[in-house]
């Protein structure tokens, strides 16, 4: 499992070392550079010293004597005998030379800086000629001594990098474990609580940085308690709705199983039949209740076209027994509707399946279109008695039934069709008819 202390520990080495490298070698390109500005002017210094040294005949320049060793030229310490002196007549001829100059002529060059190679080694020499004595003076660096001098200035920032280094990824990796002790302490806390707790996380005094994650777990508490909320809903619902059912089914069978009148037996089985229709019914909406409320998110859209739907479910719901009809207009076969295609059936039968419910034996449950197909509203409509005006604001409640409560009604109905409908982004509108009976409107929420 990948640990964040760890992973903060390893960038936070890794970039100090970055860090540290890329400053080292920008000293050491500085340095360099620097040393040889320096250098050069040393170089050019000296020779310069040596020059006027023989102009005032300090140093014996002259052509017919042996070559001597006496140029002032030399450096001390860790550094001795780093710059190498020579002077040659403008012949050609060797007149003077310092104790570490090579016999060899240290450059062919008559003025300024130059580089060349002697034995091996590279060697940065300044030459000045002096015509009106007849002399050029060559006054060379050797340029692994330089190299030396820039190896030791680096060296000295490596070395207490090396023992800095240790020290500084301990500091951080506690620095790192101090920084993440919020984090542990939240986990911490979390791990003691019992399962029912599901109280928010204070954040008060928390670091800002965590603040987003305690919310977020906060919201999920609150996602999870009304979930649990809803299972102790949907069981306290279930359990009280049916009981009523199934006492009514077992006291029909008691009264068929006990009369010797055919009359009333087949009274009771007929009683029997509707509680079983009532009762799986109120298990169907349960179930469809309890189903849309588990989606965690709002319903996908997709086109429906709502013709077929609405057709296959007249032909289901229609009820021939009290010729109670379902018709479904033209006009809906060029209406399209962008709703999740399970949320819309499910809201569609619900309301349809209410519509023939609520109708009067041989009544007409409509189903059309609100004014141009364009418009998407689907309309349902029956003639039964409507709902009374001081009820519609409460018959989407669950197990709310009112006064003009169909003898198979379960109170789930309505409820079902609002919240799948609330899913997909759509509404439910209800309205009294003037002729009588209910208006349904399927209707895109603005």
């Amino acid at each position: 499992m990948p640990s964040i202390s760890k992973r903060l520990f390893l960038i936070l080495v890794l970039t100090t070392s970055l860090v540290w490298l890329s400053a080292v070698v920008w000293i050491f390109l500085s340095t360099r550079a620097e040393v040889e500005r320096v250098l050069d002017a040393r170089l050019m210094e000296a020779g310069r010293m040596v020059a006027s040294l023989i102009s005032r005949q300090e140093i014996d320049a002259d052509p017919g004597r042996p070559v001597t060793a006496g140029v002032p030229v030399r450096a001390h310490g860790a550094y001795d005998r780093q710059l190498s002196c020579q002077i040659w007549s403008l012949q050609g001829v060797l007149l003077s030379r310092s104790d570490a100059a090579p016999e060899e002529k240290l450059s062919e060059q008559e003025d300024g800086i130059s580089e060349t190679v002697i034995d091996g080694e590279r060697w940065r020499v300044y030459a000045i000629t002096n015509a009106d004595l007849g002399v050029r003076v060559l006054v060379g660096d050797n340029l692994s001594m330089r190299d030396h001098l820039v190896n030791d200035v680096i060296r000295g920032l490596l070395l207490p990098a090396l023992l800095i280094v240790p020290v500084l990824a301990v500091l951080i990796w506690l620095s790192v474990r101090r920084g993440l002790e919020p984090l542990r302490k939240i986990a911490g806390d979390l791990e003691a609580r019992p399962a029912s707790d599901l109280s928010p996380i204070g954040d008060v005094g928390t670091a800002r940085e965590i603040v987003p994650v305690l919310q977020s777990l906060n919201g999920l508490f609150a996602r999870v308690a009304g979930l649990r909320e809803r299972e102790r809903n949907f069981t306290a619902f279930a359990a009280h709705e049916l009981r009523t059912p199934l006492a009514g089914l077992k006291t029909q069978a008691q009264v068929a199983l006990a009369s010797d009148d055919a009359a009333i037996r087949d009274q009771a089985l007929r009683q029997i039949v509707v509680g079983v229709d009532r009762t799986g019914r109120l298990v169907r909406q349960l179930l469809d209740m309890s189903a849309v409320e588990a989606l965690n998110r709002p319903g996908k859209r997709g086109v429906v076209r709502p013709a077929p739907v609405l057709r296959s479910l007249a032909a289901e719901l229609a009820d021939p027994a009290r010729q109670v009809s379902v018709e479904v207009a033209p006009e809906l076969e060029a209406v399209e509707l962008h709703i999740e295609p399970e949320l819309f059936a499910l809201a569609a039968r619900n309301l349809m399946e209410n519509a023939v419910n609520h109708s009067p034996p041989g009544g007409v449950v409509r189903c059309r279109v609100a004014g141009e197909p364009e418009a998407g509203q689907i309309i349902i409509e029956d003639e039964g008695p409507g709902i009374p005006e001081e009820e519609l604001p409460r018959v989407t409640e669950r197990f709310f039934r009112g006064r003009n409560k169909a003898p198979v009604g379960s109170g789930l109905g309505l409820a079902i069709v609002e919240l799948a409908l609330g899913r997909s982004g759509w509404k439910l509108q209800l309205k009294n008819r003037d002729a009588g009976g209910l208006r349904a409107v399927i209707a895109q929420a603005v």
